[in-house]
């Protein structure tokens, strides 16, 4: 489980964020509106600790899911799940940072 960070538990998405979720799911990859964009720097800008990421285990092939530790020179934690698709990797750790952040669960 993440660790608590204040600033981030008080996050309630509006319903114009709402959708922006399925704008990200259409293109997780690329330019976003202005708006996602601001979505998208909440979601990444979250404290480092715990923070679910992608490692490359094979470029453009095959990524790995991962958690970060927060403590700078210290190794990320390799978690199990691998993606070989990265509009799929990237939509999954977007469902994660919005769980992270929100509480709320994505389908």
């Amino acid at each position: 489980m993440a660790k608590s960070n204040k600033a981030h538990e008080i996050f309630q998405p509006t319903p114009d964020d709402r959708l922006l979720i399925e704008e990200f799911k259409l293109n997780p990859i690329g330019h976003h509106s202005a708006d996602l964009q601001r979505l998208l720097n909440r979601l990444r800008g979250a404290p480092m600790a715990d923070k679910h990421c992608l490692i490359v285990v094979d470029p453009n092939r095959e990524w790995q899911l991962a958690r970060t530790t927060g403590i700078r020179g210290k190794p990320v934690k390799l978690l199990k799940q691998r993606f070989t698709n990265l509009v799929d990797a990237e939509w999954h750790v977007f469902k994660l940072r919005w769980k992270d952040l929100t509480g709320e669960t994505l389908q």
